[in-house]
C-alpha cells in the first residue's frame, strides 16, 4: 500500500506548489424559472487572491463553528491519486484537467437516466455553504467551508426505483488529463459508493466549490462528493457517473485492500487501522493531536443509520 501514516505535520511544513495558473473554469448563478441555477463557463483562472467567486451562496445547515483550515493548506495538501501519490502532487499537476465542458451520466435503477451537461445536472438547485470536518484515514483532518448542493435533492430528481439500494460514483478516466492513472496503484477509474439512505441523508453534499470559490482542480473539480462522517477516501472527486444499483458496488480502496478500507468507512476511533491507531488525529495547522470523534462528530445526525450493525465488522 502507498498510503502511509504521515509524520506530524505543521501548516508551515507543507510544500508550496505553483497553483491557480491557467485555470479554465468558473461557475455563476442565474435565475431559472424563479430558482437559482448553476451555469458553467470558461475563463482563465487567476491567482487565488483574484479567484472566481460563486455568487449568491446561502449558509447551509449542520456546519461546525470550529476554526477553518486555511485555504492555502486545503489546496496544497491533498489525496488525489489521479495526479500522484504525494500530498503536493495534485496541486502541482492537476492543471491538466479540463473541467468544461463536463458531462455526468445517470444510470441504473431510476426513471430519468441519461447524460447531462453539468449545468443541467445541477440546475435548478441553489448553492449552500457548509463548514464540515474532513477526517482522513491517515490520522489527519481539516475543517473546510464547502459550497454545494445536498446530494439527496439532486438524486430525487432522477426518481430512483425501489430496486435502488445503493448509489455508485465514478471518476473521469483519462490518463492524458490525469497522469497518475498511468500508474497501477489502483484499478482505474476510481469508484465509490454509498447505501441509498446514506446518499439521501441531508448531510451528504455534492460540492462545486470551497471558501466561496470555484472548486480547484486538485480538490476534485468540477464535482465531488463530501460525506463528513466518513473517512476522506469516500469523498470521490471529478465525478462523471452516478449509478443506482441493487447490489453493493465494488469500491476502489475496498477492492485494493479490503482489510484496511471497508465499504462503509465510517469514522470510528474504536476501530484501528491495521497499521496505526485512529483514536487521535492531527488537525492540519495544529501542533498537538486531538481525540477523534465518533462519526467525525456527526453521531447525533447519522448514528441511527447504523443501528444494530456491528461497526467493527462493517468498518
Amino acid at each position: 500500500m502507498l498510503i502511509k501514516k504521515p509524520a506530524d505535520i505543521r501548516s508551515s511544513e507543507i510544500t508550496t506548489p505553483q497553483i491557480y495558473q491557467d485555470r479554465r473554469r468558473f461557475f455563476k448563478l442565474s435565475a431559472l424559472t424563479g430558482a437559482a441555477a448553476l451555469l458553467a463557463g470558461t475563463a482563465t483562472r487567476r491567482a487565488r487572491a483574484e479567484g472566481e467567486k460563486l455568487p449568491n451562496v446561502q449558509p447551509g445547515p449542520f456546519g461546525t463553528n470550529e476554526e477553518r483550515t486555511p485555504l492555502e493548506d486545503v489546496t496544497r495538501y491533498n489525496n488525489f491519486y489521479e495526479f500522484g501519490t504525494d500530498k503536493s502532487d495534485p496541486a502541482l499537476y492537476a492543471h491538466t484537467l479540463r473541467t468544461h465542458p463536463w458531462t455526468v451520466r445517470v444510470e441504473g435503477h431510476c426513471e430519468n437516466p441519461g447524460s447531462y451537461a453539468l449545468e443541467d445536472f445541477l440546475a435548478p438547485h441553489a448553492l449552500q455553504e457548509r463548514v464540515y470536518r474532513l477526517r482522513c484515514v491517515e490520522a489527519w483532518s481539516m475543517v473546510i467551508p464547502w459550497v454545494g448542493i445536498p446530494l439527496g435533492d439532486l438524486l430525487k430528481r432522477f426518481q430512483p426505483t425501489s430496486n435502488a439500494k445503493y448509489v455508485e460514483f465514478v471518476t473521469l478516466l483519462d490518463p492524458e488529463q490525469m497522469p497518475g492513472q498511468k500508474s497501477p496503484v489502483l484499478n482505474w477509474p476510481y469508484r465509490e459508493g454509498l447505501r441509498i439512505d446514506e446518499a439521501m441523508h441531508p448531510l451528504t453534499l455534492f460540492a462545486v466549490g470551497l471558501y466561496g470559490e470555484v472548486l480547484p482542480n486538485q480538490n476534485g473539480a468540477p464535482l465531488r462528493l463530501v460525506v463528513p462522517w466518513k473517512y476522506g477516501f469516500k469523498s470521490i472527486k471529478s465525478i462523471v457517473a452516478v449509478r443506482f444499483t441493487e447490489e453493493q458496488p465494488v469500491t476502489s480502496w475496498a477492492q485494493q485492500n479490503p482489510t484496511e478500507y471497508g465499504f462503509y468507512a465510517n469514522v470510528n476511533p474504536a476501530v484501528d487501522h491495521p497499521r496505526w491507531s485512529q483514536k487521535k488525529e492531527r488537525r492540519i495547522g495544529e501542533f498537538f493531536r486531538r481525540e477523534t470523534l465518533p462519526f467525525n462528530g456527526y453521531a447525533d445526525q447519522v448514528a441511527g443509520l447504523y443501528s444494530g450493525m456491528d461497526l467493527h465488522q462493517y468498518f
